[in-house]
Formats: structure tokens, sequence, C-alpha cells
């Protein structure tokens, strides 16, 4: 009887033991899964990151000519104004030249790059044109001159609305607003839109594909732009949060 009892112990003895290998060959096994996943998924996010840059660099190549041929364009149609076109032009073009090679700009200098360019578009409009350009700038707040802001982020609004503004009709405008305030960028932009449509050209409508591109890739989360019309009226507004963008880049 005792022998028969030991016997069964041993049994279960045995039993357990294969368990416990088992059980430790499965742990083992699923602490490598770990880390082959999570090697993978520092590969995916380094890939990742570099297709974002890859992006983001040929977005940018294509946008600076983009922008230089409407300008040029702009001056060319009213020749008369060209000593004061030209003078803004001198500024927008050192912003293009050295202020957009850099990764991130101040908002202090991007709103006053804006600023020369809608100088520079004025030239298509009658002097009586209702064009309204306000800005509503905290420049106490700490990030007003820091570099966190993407160069030329704003053109695309700004050009967009003189592209399709009526300007022909008695109520037409075109209004701008740039903000800052609680570290966050503004711009809203809105414009009577024009009946008549207008001329396509070829290769036109670059900025529009890439802003949100841009802002996706820049800023994720951390932006909201909407585009809506209410009453004939196109409205366009961007906000960035530069503090939680800021945040964010610390904490990745």
């Amino acid at each position: 009887m005792n022998t028969a009892n030991n016997s069964i112990v041993y049994v279960l003895l045995a039993i357990i033991l294969v368990f416990l290998i088992v059980l430790c060959y499965l742990v083992y096994r699923l602490w490598e899964s770990g880390k082959a996943k999570k090697r993978i998924e520092e590969k995916f996010d380094f890939l990742e990151m570099k297709v974002g840059n890859l992006q983001l660099e040929t977005l940018e190549s294509k946008l600076n000519p983009h922008l230089f041929k409407n300008i040029l364009n702009s001056i060319q149609s009213h020749a008369y104004q060209t000593y004061f076109a030209l003078d803004k032009l001198a500024n927008v073009l050192d912003y293009i030249l050295y202020e957009s090679q850099k990764k991130f700009v101040s908002p202090k200098e991007e709103i006053q790059f804006a600023l020369n360019l809608i100088e520079i578009n004025k030239i298509k409009v009658s002097p009586l044109f209702d064009l309204k350009v306000k800005t509503k700038v905290n420049e106490d707040e700490k990030l007003y001159e820091q570099n966190l802001l993407a160069p030329l982020i704003s053109i695309d609004l700004i050009e967009n609305a003189f592209k399709h503004a009526d300007l022909q009709s008695a109520d037409a405008f075109i209004s701008v607003l740039f903000e800052f305030k609680d570290n966050c960028f503004y711009l809203t932009v809105s414009n009577k839109i024009s009946e008549k449509k207008a001329l396509k050209k070829e290769r036109s409508g670059i900025g529009a594909a890439t802003l949100e591109q841009r802002l996706k890739i820049i800023y994720k989360n951390q932006f909201k732009l909407d585009k809506f019309v209410e009453n004939d009226i196109y409205i366009a507004h961007l906000k960035i949060n530069l503090l939680e963008y800021k945040n964010q880049m610390f904490t990745a």
C-alpha cells in the first residue's frame, strides 16, 4: 500500500516538475516576444520619423518656389506700385531665403512676414476695397519670441482669400486676424466668395494641398484647422497650441 502511495506521489511530483518547466519556458518566450515587439516598435517609430521628415522637406521644397512665383505675378500685374511692392518683396525674400530654411521661427517673425505678404497682395485690389488686417498679440508671453512655429505656415490661408474673394461687389471684403494668447498662435481669415470661378493654373493649389500635411507632420494633435462657409463667406481658422507642443517635445 505504501509503495502504491509513493508511486502516486512520484507521479504527481513529476507532473508538477514538468508543469513548472513548461511554465518557465512560456514565461521566457513571452519575455522574448515582448523584447522583439519593442525592437520592432522602435524601428517603426524611427522609420516613421524619417518618412515624416522626408515628406516635410519635400513639401517645403515645393512651397517656397510656388510662393515666390505668386508674389512676382502680383507685382507684374500692377507695375505702377512696383517700388512699394519691391520694398515689401525684399523683406519677404529675406524671410524665404534665410528664416524659412530654419525648422522653426518665432510667432513674431511669422506674423511680420505675413503682414508684408498682405501688403504685396494689396496691389491686386482697389484702394477702396474693404481689407481688414488686425493683430491681437500679448508680447509678454514667453513663447512669442521663441522658435516654435513652422515658417510660412500662414501663407496658404492668406493667399487663398485673395485668390477666391469677390473683389467687385459692393459688400466684398477680406479679413485677416492674427492672435497670440495663452501661448497659442491663431490665424483667422475670411472673405466673401466670388461667384466667378477662380482661373485654374497648371500646378496650382500646392499650398492648399500641403498646409494640413505640414501641420499633421509637425504638430500632430496640437493644432486645429477649420474651414467652412457661412452666408457666402468663407472662413478659415487655424490654432496651434505652442505650449503643449513644446511640452510634448520635451516629454517625447
